[in-house]
């Protein structure tokens, strides 16, 4: 297993510290200190291995919706607020200081490879069939990059080897004669996601599909849309955490370039993961922030932050 210092590095392998009855929340810039009313409060850790952090503490107000983030955020009640991808050009037709970070998520089409998908041709016509231009200058605003690669242009250098042209004639060829399979989709999350994923229904029925998004509740479906993060900026490290979350095998391979493209090549080929587009991260950021910088997974680094006073 090649990456796998990467894999002990994620975050699905951190080790939880007991707590002991000395003051001593650990070696991070930053140490849980509170949680009410759905505000976590993190503290300054004086023992940082880094140092301490410049920032006395933090407030995060956790589930807060997007419209309520601007309003407290315009109102000047807090610094730092998201930007989902398809509202930065609406952010910043507001004027909102929004920093955004390089493509750190890949929204992509998950097949199952058995049952009513269990042809290749079958999860190739999908792919398509899917129009990723309108993907990403309808649905966000020109803050996507359309993509047949799972790995963006700036981590992997290759991914302009893979095309994502819309192609309905091959679409429709790939899909053959007859009445296809009745399918369903469902996507993670709401309000971008499900908007897209109604638009690639639109998409598979031009390309003759019988395809409906699936009810809440409903079992699973064997198309799912979702988002598959970048998060270390190294391409075979990034590429087998998208293999892991995507619950998709992928043989050992090590960091050289030709082996990471053969690796992705071998993936893709299987039509189980159809990538469509690339997305930053992005969020606004008030007047008395400085030195906000985003780590290499699109996070605000708060361990570097420093507060201007507030007059």
């Amino acid at each position: 297993m090649p990456q796998l210092p990467a894999l002990l590095a994620g975050d699905e392998f951190l080790i939880s510290k007991i707590q002991e009855a000395k003051p001593d929340g650990g070696t991070g810039p930053f140490q849980v200190s509170g949680f009410v009313n759905g505000v976590l409060t993190l503290s300054a850790n004086d023992f940082s291995w880094q140092g301490r952090p410049f920032l006395d503490a933090v407030q995060i107000r956790v589930h807060r919706a997007v419209s309520d983030q601007w309003m407290d955020f315009v109102a000047g009640r807090v610094d730092l607020v998201e930007v989902p991808a398809e509202r930065i050009r609406q952010a910043q037709q507001q004027h909102l200081p929004v920093v955004i970070s390089p493509p750190l998520e890949v929204m992509a089409l998950q097949l199952e490879d058995s049952g009513a998908l269990g042809t290749p041709a079958l999860r190739s016509a999908i792919g398509y069939a899917i129009d990723r231009g309108a993907l990403a200058s309808v649905i966000f605003q020109r803050q996507g990059i359309p993509a047949a690669a799972l790995l963006p242009q700036n981590v992997s250098g290759f991914a302009f080897l893979f095309s994502a042209e819309r192609d309905l004639n091959k679409a429709r060829e790939l899909r053959g004669v007859g009445a296809p399979p009745a399918l369903q989709l469902e996507a993670d999350g709401d309000g971008a996601l499900q908007l897209a994923a109604q638009r690639i229904v639109l998409n598979l029925r031009e390309a003759g599909f019988t395809v409906q998004m699936a009810r809440a509740g409903a079992p699973s479906s064997p198309m799912r849309l979702r988002l598959l993060p970048i998060e270390s900026a190294d391409s075979a490290s990034d590429l087998a955490a998208m293999a892991r979350a995507a619950d998709v095998a992928l043989p050992g391979f090590n960091s050289d370039p030709a082996a990471v493209y053969r690796a992705e090549r071998d993936l893709l080929d299987r039509k189980t993961l159809i990538p469509l587009l690339d997305l930053p991260r992005a969020y606004a950021v008030g007047t008395r922030v400085r030195d906000l910088q985003l780590q290499s997974d699109g996070m605000p680094d708060l361990a570097a932050v420093s507060l201007e006073p507030s007059r």
